[in-house]
C-alpha cells in the first residue's frame, strides 16, 4: 500500500487514541500531585505531547478530572444499572453480584484515588463536589436502593428504609478504597480486601432477610 495512503490511516489511529492518552497520563499526575497541585503542563509533559494538545479534547483542568470520573467510575454504575435491569435471579444474588463488582472496581483499579482526590479538594472546589455527588454518588445510592426496594418487595428482604441500608452497603467499600490509597503502604502484609468484601455481604444479608427466609 503507498505510503501516503498508510500515513494517514495510522495519524486517524492515533488521533482516535488522543483522549485516552491524556486521561491516563492526568491520572498519574492528579495521583502524585492532587487536583490543585496539578497543572495543565504537568498532564501534557506526562502524555508527551504539547499542552495545546490537551486543549484539543478539554476546555479545561475541571473538563480533564470530570471526564476521568465519568470514563471509570460512571461508566462502572451505568454497566451495573443495565445488568440490575436484566437480573432474572433473586435479590440476595443480585445484591452480592453488585457489591462484589463494586469492590472489584476497588480494589484493581487506579481510578479508586479519584473520590479521595474530589474529597480532599472539596473545600476548594466545591464545583467539582456537586458534580461527583450528582454522577457518581447519587447515581450509586438509587442503583443501591432500587436493588434493596426490591428484595422487599419480593418478601426477601425485612421491611427497610432502602436509603439507609444503600448507604450502609457502600460504607465497608469506601473504607477499602481509602486504605487502599492512603493506608496500605503502611501494610506489613496485603490487606484481605476480598475477605472483607465476602464478610460484609454475608452480614448484610444475614441483616436484611425477611424472617423465616434462609440466610
Amino acid at each position: 500500500m503507498p505510503p501516503d495512503v498508510v500515513q494517514p490511516q495510522r495519524w486517524k489511529r492515533r488521533k482516535a487514541a488522543r483522549p485516552q492518552e491524556i486521561l491516563d497520563a492526568a491520572m498519574s499526575v492528579f495521583a502524585a500531585k492532587g487536583y490543585a497541585g496539578t497543572r495543565m503542563e504537568d498532564i501534557a509533559h506526562e502524555a508527551g505531547i504539547t499542552k495545546g494538545t490537551i486543549y484539543l479534547y478539554f476546555e479545561n483542568k475541571e473538563a480533564v478530572l470530570k471526564a476521568l470520573v465519568r470514563d471509570s467510575i460512571g461508566s462502572t454504575i451505568d454497566q451495573l444499572a443495565g445488568q440490575v435491569q436484566a437480573f432474572e435471579g433473586s435479590t440476595p444474588d443480585l445484591l452480592r453480584f453488585v457489591l462484589t463488582a463494586m469492590a472489584q472496581f476497588i480494589v484493581t483499579s487506579d481510578r479508586v484515588v479519584l473520590p479521595k482526590i474530589v474529597v480532599a479538594e472539596a473545600g476548594n472546589f466545591p464545583e467539582l463536589a456537586r458534580f461527583y455527588r450528582d454522577e457518581i454518588i447519587d447515581k450509586g445510592l438509587g442503583l443501591l436502593s432500587a436493588v434493596i426496594a426490591r428484595g422487599s418487595a419480593r418478601g426477601e428482604f425485612r421491611a427497610v428504609v432502602p436509603g439507609h441500608v444503600a448507604r450502609l452497603c457502600i460504607a465497608p467499600l469506601l473504607l477499602a478504597a481509602i486504605w487502599r490509597t492512603t493506608f496500605a503502604q503502611f501494610d506489613a502484609a496485603p490487606y484481605d480486601y476480598q475477605g472483607l468484601t465476602e464478610t460484609h455481604i454475608e452480614t448484610l444479608l444475614r441483616g436484611l432477610a425477611a424472617e423465616g427466609t434462609p440466610t
